[in-house]
């Protein structure tokens, strides 16, 4: 089969593997269509330090062609959305009701038995966070998927698997958004948008959309921004407390994974107010507080993984959102590439051109 593979840092292309079929509790699915993400991009210049050559993709959806021994629950034929976290239902994270730290597995590029499924010539290589969707075929294992509803496109459905769980799940289980709030996005990437879409849908009475690209502003306003506001003169905070009135707003949202934007959103908020960092910077960076404000302003800083995502309930949630008209995922896919054309979809994810580029099979 075809996958997009990373082969060294900085170098990925598109290459002709060997998949090996399903183990006990794992499943072959045919990928109908993989999201673009940043997380891909970081894999790809190292700031994500799994080991290479790998699979890239996480953000999948598809159709299940085999089940291994042992799976129960599915069939072959069920749609399915994958999740880059697996819920296995019994560590001490998934027991605290905190799936989204699920320990069942080391996302070290194998699977969660330690083992490859997957042949680069005659070297085993690996996937990414136990899927490596961004190909034709993935076998994943049964607790890293939820079967969702046939007639959703699967294009639109595969972005609940990453971007869309990670935004909008920020926004309402992590920071938990109160209707009437004030609220400020940093970055109107894939994630930022997502945000937005997240503080819309939880009544928000004002949502301020900040970046440096314009077109992401334009793009911002389509799922729910009231004000935008351009940072590339770097006056941003200044421009958010001017528009709430001098005090800062109720819930700050980092997106992109910059300390100084990190820091932005910190201070953008108003006393009292909730920050909450979801873009993923480096290992080797760090966040400054002020020692004497960190209690003085009460702020409540909080990061969020995946959205705080339970995606069993999550992932069918958000779908039924869409097919209600109340989420929009169709704006959210930008454009769509064939496999062959991952290099220009990793290219235009780069440059900022889409909200998501999505790989269709």
């Amino acid at each position: 089969m075809k996958a997009v593979v990373a082969t060294d840092v900085d170098k990925y292309s598109v290459e002709e593997v060997i998949l090996d079929g399903p183990k006990a509790g794992e499943v072959k699915v045919k990928i109908g269509a993989c999201g673009v993400c940043h997380s891909d991009l970081s894999v790809i210049n190292g700031k994500l330090p799994l080991p290479k050559p790998i699979v890239l993709g996480h953000e999948g959806a598809g159709v299940i062609e085999e089940l291994g021994e042992g799976v129960t629950g599915y069939e072959v034929g069920d749609h399915v959305v994958l999740s880059f976290v697996p819920t296995c239902g019994d560590c001490p994270s998934c027991k605290r009701l905190e799936p989204q730290f699920c320990s069942a597995g080391e996302p070290n590029g194998m699977m969660i038995d330690g083992t490859s499924r997957v042949k680069l010539g005659d070297t085993n290589i690996g996937v990414m966070q136990f899927l490596g969707c961004m190909a034709e075929y993935a076998v994943v294992p049964a607790i890293s998927m939820v079967k969702i509803d046939k007639s959703i496109p699967l294009e639109k459905a595969a972005l609940v698997g990453c971007g869309v769980m990670t935004g909008v799940g920020a926004a309402l289980n992590s920071a938990k958004v109160t209707p009437g709030s004030r609220v400020a996005v940093f970055g109107c990437g894939g994630i930022g948008l997502s945000i937005i879409q997240g503080a819309r849908l939880a009544g928000a009475a004002q949502i301020i959309a900040i970046d440096v690209a314009d077109n992401k502003l334009e793009m911002a306003k389509k799922f729910g921004a009231t004000h935008t506001v351009n940072g590339g003169d770097g006056m941003s905070v200044l421009k958010c407390k001017e528009l709430t009135d001098g005090e800062g707003a109720d819930f700050t949202f980092e997106a992109v994974g910059i300390p100084s934007l990190m820091m932005d959103a910190n201070n953008a908020a108003r006393r009292g107010g909730v920050v909450c960092i979801v873009g993923v910077g480096s290992l080797m960076e760090t966040m400054n507080l002020n020692a004497l404000l960190v209690s003085m302003e009460g702020k409540s800083v909080k990061g969020s993984f995946y959205g705080d995502a339970n995606v069993r309930h999550d992932f069918p949630m958000l779908l039924d959102l869409y097919q209600s008209g109340k989420l929009n995922l169709d704006d959210m896919v930008s454009n769509t590439y064939s496999i062959d054309e991952a290099g220009q979809a990793i290219e235009d994810l780069k440059s900022g051109k889409n909200a998501r580029g999505v790989i269709v099979f």
